[in-house]
């Protein structure tokens, strides 16, 4: 009976200690890390999720800040489940050598899980850029107008208004048809069309 006891002791503490191996290790959850692409761009990395993870990342730049994410099942890696931090390290890694942390890198890959099947795969699933920076652009776009109006009014000015054309300009000319007289001749010569019939008036009092 004691000998029963003893190896059901040791079938206890032998299944005991092989839960505490299989146990996965913490997969840096929520973790941040920090680094700087081929371009200076200053850039943060962020996970999160269990067994589809989500990788978020934010970078700024001269002016300017851009984002991208990706999706994947990293965990069905052996590699990732033994130690996490560094699969992270090395998806860091790579986005180091590139310009831009978010162009030509639709698939993010690890030389520790190569091997592991395509799910595995961080893919982007979506990019852009702060609405900060669509805030900045339209500032700049209210500023061009404004700048376009006030030099539209700087030349209305050097313009300044049409000079008045005198009504009549005096020259000498020959006889006009016998039906026309000579004021009103004068008039359809040197006025404008509105104003014929006072300009034929004032001809025909200066010739009496």
């Amino acid at each position: 009976m004691k000998s029963f006891a003893l190896l059901f002791l040791v079938v206890i503490c032998g299944m005991g200690g092989l839960g505490q191996k299989l146990k996965p290790k913490k997969r840096s959850n929520g973790e941040e890390i920090n680094f700087r692409t081929k371009s200076k761009d200053v850039c943060t990395m962020s996970m999160s999720g269990d067994e589809e993870m989500k990788l978020r990342v934010e970078c700024k730049s001269q002016g300017m800040s851009y984002w991208c994410e990706f999706t994947g099942k990293p965990s069905v890696c052996r590699a990732f489940r033994n130690n996490p931090k560094i699969y992270w390290n090395q998806i860091a890694a790579e986005l180091r050598k590139l310009p831009h942390a978010c162009e030509a890198t639709q698939v993010l890959k690890t030389t520790m899980c190569q091997k592991a099947p395509t799910a595995a795969l961080m893919k982007q699933i979506a990019s852009g850029m702060e609405p900060g920076d669509r805030a900045n652009q339209e500032k700049s776009v209210q500023k061009t107008s404004t700048s376009m109006r006030g030099a539209g009014r700087s030349t209305l000015k050097k313009i300044g208004k049409p000079p008045i054309l005198p009504l009549i300009k005096p020259t000498q000319r020959g006889h006009g048809s016998e039906n026309e007289s000579e004021a009103m001749r004068l008039a359809r010569e040197h006025c404008w069309e509105s104003l014929h019939g006072f300009c034929s008036y004032i001809i025909s009092i200066f010739r009496g």
